[in-house]
């Protein structure tokens, strides 16, 4: 019988550029905040390139008008608050058989 070859682990890479890219501009979000909270505080902010590129009342409109002004590349939009924000659950769909399929 032949010996066994031990071969390392596959190397797996870390989250997609795009997930970076998110991740990066939450982080500069967080260390931004405490002078955010003296201009916005209680309004939505958007972070592109780790800066304030669009502000408002509402999320969805203040992240309409980032990507319109910078295209559809991650950016983090987030309510400037020294308050936590609630948390909410969201559940997956379930998938269930059909009835008389085997």
């Amino acid at each position: 019988m032949s010996e066994v070859e031990i071969r390392p682990p596959p190397e797996i890479q870390g989250p997609s550029a795009p997930n970076a890219k998110w991740e990066r501009e939450y982080r500069e979000f967080l260390r931004l905040k405490p002078s955010l909270l003296a201009k916005y505080r209680g309004c939505y902010v958007a972070i592109h390139d780790g800066k304030v590129v669009e502000s408002g009342a509402d999320q969805t409109t203040v992240a309409l008008r980032a990507y319109a002004k910078h295209g559809y590349v991650p950016m983090y939009v987030g309510l400037v608050s020294d308050e936590p924000q609630p948390r909410f659950r969201l559940p997956s769909p379930r998938v269930y058989p059909r009835t008389g399929e085997a």
